[in-house]
């Protein structure tokens, strides 16, 4: 765990005018030491070990507000359920298994510039940021008995 993470995001909190809860405090912890993307049930899991009470509900609005304040990036699954990685993890795209909800991580080297200008032409919108997510059959569910039947 990399003390100052947890630091510059309670830091950062402060900053904004938040105040710096157990529960906050809790899932700071958690995402410093996530080295890929958490579901929130088990950032749940994992902040009871520093705030023992804490429920569902507050690691959402904890996670909702990091990600305002831009401390995480919100990762889609195709059956409405999202996850969580840091936002200074590598900025990769998402390979999604459709069938066992394995997420893979790959490096965003393309340059995806051009389509991005295309799509502010076309919409009007000002993109800021973007995020990819592949979704398909890994390997393992790919051979997996009935897969195509």
């Amino acid at each position: 765990m990399d003390p100052s993470r947890i630091a510059d995001i309670l830091e950062a909190l402060r900053a904004a005018g938040y105040r710096v809860t157990t529960p906050r405090r809790a899932v700071a912890h958690v995402l410093a030491d996530a080295g890929d993307w958490l579901p929130p049930d088990e950032v749940q899991r994992r902040a009871r070990r520093h705030a023992p009470s804490i429920g569902l509900v507050t690691v959402y609005r904890t996670l909702s507000l990091f990600t305002e304040l831009g401390f995480v990036r919100r990762i889609h699954l195709e059956d409405g359920c999202t996850g969580y990685a840091r936002s200074d993890l590598s900025h990769g795209h998402h390979l999604v298994c459709r069938s066992c909800r394995q997420v893979v991580e790959f490096p965003g080297v393309e340059d995806l510039r051009p389509l991005i200008r295309r799509v502010e032409r076309r919409t009007g919108y000002r993109i800021e940021d973007h995020m990819l997510e592949l979704l398909g059959l890994c390997q393992r569910c790919q051979t997996a008995p009935g897969w195509g039947a």
